[in-house]
């Protein structure tokens, strides 16, 4: 798979409030698959696990099976991938157009 499929899949799955709510779930701890069913009440458990599917194909989600019980952890280091690739260097390009507007604002004259 490309980065750019990768990185498309993440995206997907980031699309989606409850997936991102599912995974700030994750964020504090691993969850069975019941457990997320429990969080998410108003959803039958088909759902949840069609969700926990997308974020799995996207790497956000490794699991770990143990006897019936399905272990769901989350997985940050594709968020961590898009963030570098992405977020940061446009911040940072945001950044320096900011910094050379206040520049500009506090020193008219130049």
């Amino acid at each position: 798979m490309s980065i750019d499929s990768k990185d498309d899949a993440v995206f997907k799955a980031l699309a989606n409030g409850l997936r991102r709510q599912i995974l700030d779930v994750l964020k504090g701890a691993p969850q069975t698959t019941g457990m997320l069913c429990e969080k998410f009440a108003n959803l039958d458990r088909c759902t949840v696990m069609q969700h926990l599917k997308v974020l799995e194909e996207a790497n956000l989600v490794i699991v770990r099976r143990e006897g019936r019980e399905r272990w769901n952890y989350l997985n940050a280091l594709p968020i961590q991938a898009i963030h570098d690739r992405w977020i940061s260097q446009y911040a940072d390009h945001a950044v320096s157009v900011l910094s050379a507007l206040q520049q500009q604002l506090d020193d008219p004259s130049e």
